[in-house]
């Protein structure tokens, strides 16, 4: 059995699967704010809460753990938007030590695309790319039926794939990232701009003012099947496809799939 452990910038889940993926144990606690060792006594609280839950420590054969970010293949932490503090904390080895447990450490995206690889929409494919929408986009790629790591595992960072040379500044610093167009919160940049050009009036009863409506509003609008939401729904697909566009010409996948909390606005 393997432990998983997904890092996110509110919530920290840990989960025991079976080889095959069903399901053991399932837990999940707020994400310290603090630093690198408050987030690895929040990581080993929940393996013992799970190692309790399942009976069976003898058959854990390690840890899988997936965070946003430039997450090494040493298990340390190089950048992360959600995790500032823990940059550059050996946060593989801490663990390793505390837990007793071997640890593999990669870019949430990355471990994504390795289980639907394993078990879910790539499990046909050997080349195929795994794109994450939420707050900001990720990938993980499968070429050859192996995971693509690149020279330091930090391959898959599309989101800061540039896509207009003259474009906004991003909060990184890069000038027209695909990020800053296709993302969750470009989303609800969208609605913003929608609202205070008068062409999303759901969303602005919805929020409190312009400034406050966000990505879950155009969200929440789609699905009640405003008109003008799906059509800026409409935009916002349209600048997601010409990032998938780029990474279909230079990697040549047999199929894209798509992640994330974004993944499925629209669907009925």
């Amino acid at each position: 059995m393997i432990i998983g452990i997904d890092i996110g910038g509110t919530n920290v889940r840990a989960l025991i699967v079976e080889p095959e993926g069903a399901l053991v144990v399932d837990r999940r606690r707020a994400s310290s704010s603090g630093n690198g060792p408050a987030l690895v006594a929040t990581i080993v609280g929940l393996v013992d809460q799970l190692v309790t839950a399942s009976h069976d420590f003898d058959r854990l054969n390690g840890i899988g753990l997936g965070v946003a970010g430039l997450a090494g293949r040493s298990g340390t932490l190089r950048w992360s938007p959600n995790l500032p503090e823990v940059v550059e904390f050996p946060l593989g080895p801490e663990l390793e030590e505390k837990t007793g447990l071997p640890v593999t450490m990669t870019n949430d995206a990355s471990a994504a695309a390795w289980a639907e690889h394993q078990l879910g929409a790539g499990r046909d494919v050997d080349d195929f790319a795994m794109v994450t929408l939420g707050t900001g986009i990720g990938a993980g790629f499968v070429m050859g039926g192996r995971l693509l790591w690149g020279a330091e595992g930090y391959a898959g960072e599309v989101g800061h794939m540039l896509v207009a040379r003259d474009g906004p500044f991003h909060h990184t610093g890069q000038q027209g990232p695909w990020e800053h167009f296709a993302s969750g919160t470009a989303l609800g940049r969208l609605g913003r701009e929608a609202a205070a050009a008068g062409h999303f009036s759901v969303g602005l009863a919805m929020a409190e003012s312009v400034d406050d409506i966000d990505g879950h509003h155009v969200g929440r609008a789609i699905a009640a099947g405003d008109p003008e939401a799906e059509g800026i729904l409409e935009e916002f697909c349209r600048e997601v496809a010409l990032g998938l566009s780029n990474l279909v010409v230079v990697l040549d996948p047999s199929r894209v799939v798509l992640g994330g909390g974004l993944s499925g606005i629209g669907e009925p």
